[in-house]
């Protein structure tokens, strides 16, 4: 693949930054040094928040959570973060989160699931069920669920499992990884691809499960679900330069096979993790403005494609 002519100048810049505080050879250390590795390349990417928005730190039930609020609000975002399931929390993600609230006039509550290796699957998304019902029953008015990467994945997660239970406005996916195959497509057309590798995700799947995936399971792989049916109008933005590009459009085509509402935005020339890059990269801070647009339609129970 021909990443020179795929990624900009502005991306490169932003992924040898990146890789200045994150070498790619990171995932190969020990789960600590992983982790702070991760939390001081976030804090040097942190671009503070919004005039007007605050923060508050609170639990629901046993799980931590952070609020974000710019006003009175009746639409909630429900926010897993990103990370592997295995890095990240509730700081890594803490500008994104207050930056979604103030620009789509939202109230965010950010999501701090338990990680692996500490807490194997189906840990993280028993995390995120049982907060998503929280927030639900404590905020009412609409409910829309989010998150990047390993959190798009426990949110799509959520949205299966919740049928009949709770009802979501929408749901949000940026780069998410939902169990596609990864022997074929994206997966083996950006194997290498710069921030994410096919290597990384097969090793963050073996600490993830402890072992191989299970087959057949939707709380793991959103992908492997028989029923995509009565689902919430979803939006999915994935980036063109990532292993998981084709786990969106896959996702896409079973929602309107099911019936459903879905729209799949592949952002050329992007890779994986360019929340960061918002503030720094043209292509970035375009893709973002999609974001807020997106989670602006689904609150207002509005669909456009």
């Amino acid at each position: 693949m021909d990443y020179d002519t795929l990624i900009d100048a502005e991306t490169w810049a932003f992924i040898h930054e990146t890789e200045g505080y994150y070498p790619p050879d990171t995932i190969s250390a020990g789960i600590a040094a992983q982790r702070a590795t991760y939390d001081r390349m976030c804090r040097a990417f942190f671009t503070g928040y919004p005039d007007g928005v605050s923060a508050q730190d609170d639990r629901a039930g046993s799980v931590p959570i952070r609020i974000y609020e710019c006003g009175a609000h009746d639409v909630t975002v429900i926010y897993f973060h990103g990370g592997g399931f295995v890095v990240g929390g509730l700081d890594s993600h803490d500008d994104v989160c207050a930056e979604l609230c103030a620009r789509s006039v939202v109230r965010v509550v950010s999501v701090d699931y338990r990680l692996s290796p500490e807490s194997t699957h189906p840990a993280a998304f028993d995390d995120a069920l049982g907060a998503a019902q929280y927030v639900a029953l404590t905020w009412p008015g609409t409910h829309i669920l989010a998150g990047d990467s390993a959190g798009g994945n426990l949110a799509a997660a959520v949205a299966h499992a919740s049928r009949g239970a709770m009802s979501f406005a929408g749901l949000l996916l940026i780069y998410p990884g939902l169990g596609g195959d990864m022997t074929r497509g994206s997966y083996r057309d950006h194997a290498h691809a710069p921030m994410l590798t096919l290597d990384d995700l097969k090793a963050y799947e073996q600490i993830r499960f402890d072992g191989s995936a299970p087959e057949n399971d939707p709380t793991a792989a959103p992908l492997t679900d028989s029923d995509f049916s009565n689902l919430p109008s979803t939006v999915i933005i994935t980036a063109e330069c990532d292993p998981l590009a084709d786990d969106g459009r896959d996702y896409r085509d079973a929602i309107h096979a099911a019936g459903g509402k879905a729209v799949w935005v592949n952002e050329a020339g992007l890779v994986h993790g360019y929340l960061r890059a918002r503030h720094k990269v043209q292509r970035a801070r375009a893709s973002f403005d999609r974001i807020v647009a997106a989670t602006k339609m689904l609150a207002a129970g509005e669909w456009h494609d």
